[in-house]
This record gives structure tokens, sequence and C-alpha cells, in this order.
């Protein structure tokens, strides 16, 4: 029987070449491709090739396996402080096919794998999916920081922000492979942006399915400040849009965030809005401020609200020992999918995720507190936002961890949101802004299925 591996992907990647483990170039080719398996708790299929990306990734730090070994390996971690560099100038230069990596989740050849990514529908769960984007990831800044004559990398390495999902107009079926693929498209001082893409076997093709944009940090050996990275140099035209690219993405999150209605008033056009909605709810019979009507085809933005509670056990730890970001977006979003199924009475559809920002991390043994709501609708599309919050069994007092917004897709037209309150008529702009960044609305098809 394997041991037990929290994830499930495998890499595939030419820089990770070790001695007897035969890691070999992904191919678009799946008949020129090696098979690489994933590691479940209950599995017999022998792993011939490859290995795990959870495991990679506890090589890379030095993570116990054992959670009552995580205090050592802890410890062990401040020996490496001596290895991180004073200043970016003493790290070698990158390029992007240095941390440059495939993976392969072999739905299709391994049927024992299957069941964890189904849907009653017989689709696949987008929540994994999240997971194995965020393990991706870490391990692509890992290739990129890199330095060979280290055993252990000195540096932790932690998701900062979700910048942007957005999915294609492509079927995930629980029955064909998926090959994920990513490296390393701008790099700060100490962030590093990482561009992700998905896709799926259909005949002899892998075909696009998903765009992923990441932010990660890089920190010292405990997790306790910043570190510094290696800078990244463009080889051709192509690497060097892709880092231009990534210079607007930083400076179009600063003036996101700049522009926060937690920071700054709404626009003249959105308080226009606000006030227009809330004058379609007056009721005329009365002569009132106090007296509020539902235009026909709507709801109370107040009536979308549901929520759960997640106890952080140690088995959903990263390699740091903290709860794993991918287990947050993943409760997260599948609170939002049914959030979003349960308002519109139907299947909903995800299309986009962005601006998931890890304020805080979430400490192992942490009551986790959801809550999700529907902000704002048009047509067929749902926006959703989801808040999440942790308070410790000794300290109640509760702090926001993460707030997350996902894009969904309803086969049918939905009703339209109104908020009551003056905070309620901010998400509801906050969830047109996220709606209005979308990059492309997208058309629901039948083939067209993701679900948690």
């Amino acid at each position: 029987m394997m041991r037990r591996a929290a994830l499930r992907l495998c890499a595939l990647s030419k820089e990770l070449l070790i001695p007897g483990r035969g890691l070999t170039q992904g191919s678009q080719d799946p008949g020129k491709q090696g098979i690489f398996h994933i590691q479940e708790a209950c599995s017999s299929v022998h792993v011939n090739h490859g290995v795990c990306v959870r495991d990679k990734l506890r090589e890379i730090v030095g993570a116990s396996t054992n959670w009552k070994d995580h205090v050592k390996a802890m410890e062990e971690r401040k020996l490496l402080y001596s290895f991180l560099a004073k200043s970016q100038k003493e790290l070698p230069p990158r390029r992007m096919k240095d941390s440059y990596i495939e993976v392969l989740l072999p739905l299709g050849s391994e049927p024992e794998l299957r069941e964890k990514y189904l849907t009653v529908q017989n689709t696949v769960r987008f929540g994994r999916i999240l997971e194995d984007l965020d393990s991706l990831g870490v391990l692509v800044c890992y290739m990129h920081t890199k330095n060979d004559s280290l055993k252990m990398s000195p540096l932790s390495i932690v998701t900062a922000l979700v910048d942007k999902i957005d999915m294609c107009k492509k079927s995930l079926s629980p029955e064909q492979d998926i090959k994920f693929s990513g490296h390393v498209s701008w790099v700060g001082k100490s962030s590093m942006e990482v561009k992700m893409k998905m896709f799926q076997l259909h005949g002899n093709e892998f075909c696009p399915v998903l765009d992923a944009t990441f932010v990660m940090v890089a920190r010292d050996a405990e997790n306790k400040g910043p570190a510094f990275v290696n800078p990244l140099i463009p080889g051709n035209v192509e690497e060097e849009e892709l880092f231009r690219q990534g210079e607007l993405n930083k400076g179009k999150r600063i003036a996101f965030s700049s522009t926060s209605l937690l920071k700054m008033a709404p626009s003249a056009k959105e308080r226009n809005t606000i006030h227009e909605m809330f004058l379609s709810t007056l009721d005329p019979k009365t002569i009132s401020f106090q007296s509020r009507v539902l235009p026909p085809n709507a709801v109370w933005m107040e009536s979308t609200k549901l929520k759960s509670l997640e106890v952080c056990h140690p088995q959903e730890r990263n390699i740091f020992n903290r709860i794993f970001g991918g287990f947050l977006m993943r409760k997260a979003y599948e609170l939002a999918w049914a959030t979003a199924c349960n308002f519109s009475g139907s299947r909903s559809f995800v299309v986009a995720v962005d601006d998931i920002m890890f304020q805080k991390p979430v400490e192992i043994g942490s009551l986790l507190f959801l809550s999700s709501q529907v902000c704002f609708t048009q047509n067929n599309y749902i926006q959703v936002r989801v808040h999440s919050e942790v308070a410790s069994l000794q300290n109640k007092e509760h702090m926001t961890t993460n707030v997350f917004h996902f894009t969904f897709m309803s086969e049918k037209e939905v009703p339209l949101v109104y908020p009551k309150t003056y905070g309620e008529s901010m998400l509801y702009l906050d969830g047109q802004r996220h709606f209005s960044s979308m990059s492309v609305p997208v058309s629901l098809r039948k083939d067209y299925r993701v679900e948690p």
C-alpha cells in the first residue's frame, strides 16, 4: 500500500530530473508520454515513474509526512537562514524555460483516481482543480529559485493572490487525462507571477481548458519575512511580452486596490446606479424612504446567503504546517457553487475566478467560517462573493483570511439582486466591478461542464 499523499499531481518536468525516477519532459502527443501516476492513500496502483507534486514539495523544503514530526522539521529549517541571499544581485538570473514544468492528471488511464474528481453529474470537480493549481504554482516557483548545491530550499514560497482564472469552452470529462503546464512569467524582488494552463485529452490531442495567473511570494526559512528571488530575463519577443504583461498586471492590481470601495467612495456613475435601484424599490403607495418593495423578477441580496463551518485538521496542512491554500479555495468554491445553484434554481457553471487575496494564514486547529452571497447578476450570470474568517478555540475573535470572487453562469436567466443597506450596495458595486473585469463573457454550451 502506498504512503499517503495529500495531493494528486505528478511532475513531468525535464528540470526535475532525479536519478532513478525517470522524469521526462511532457509531450503533446499522448502516445509519446510516459505514464505518471497519482498517489492515493488506499490505491494499489504501482508507481513506475514520476514523483507526486506534494512529495516533491516536501522534499524541497524538508517537510515531514507525519504530523507528530512537524515541530522537529521546522526547527531544522532554521539552519537554512545563512543560505538566504542578502540582495537580489547575489542570485543568478533565470529564464522562463528554467521554471517550466508539465503535470499529468491521469483520470482516463487511472480509474482508481477518478472518483476523487467525480461529480454526481459525471463531470470534474473544479474545487479539486483549484487545489492542483495551487500546488503546481508553488512548485513552479521552486524550480525558478532552485539552487543545485543545496539539498533543501531556504525559501518558503506561498500563494499571495489568485489574480485570474478563465475557463475555455471545453468540456471536462472525468474519463480523459488532464495536463497542466506552468512557468514563472514575471518577477519582482520577492514576488513571482506564475502562468498556468490546463488541457484535456480529446482524441490524440490535448485541448486548452483553462488559463490561470497566480502571484506567489518568497519568504524566509520560517515563513516570517520576505526573501529575495532570482531575477527573470526574457529570452525572446514572446517572453518579453509576457514579462511586460506581468508589469501591467502589477500596475492594475495597485490601481484596483487604490480605488477599492473600502478606501474610496463610488464613482458618480456607480452612485447613480445605486440611487436608481433604491428609488425603484420604494413603495408607490406611501411617501416614505422606509417602505421598500421588490421590483418584478428580483430578490433581496440578504436572502441569498449561505454559510458553512470547517474545523481545520492536520490532514489539510501544507508543507509549512498551515492550512493548505488549495483546500481553502476548494471549500470556498463549493459553497459559492451551492449558493449560485440555490439562487438560480438550476445548475450553474463556473466561468471565472479572480482577485483571491490570501491576507492571513490559517493555523491548524482553527475554526474556519465561510459566508457566501450573491452580490451581482446580469442575464444568466451570477457573481458570488465568499468571505472567509477564522477563530481559534482559545480566542473567539474572528479575523478575515480571504475574500473569494467567482463568476457563474446559469442554464437560464436569473433574477436581479437588490441591496437594502449601504453595505450591501457596496457589495453590489464590488461584484459589478469584478464581473466587468471578466476577460470575455462566454456563452453556455452543452459541452461546457465544470462543477464542484
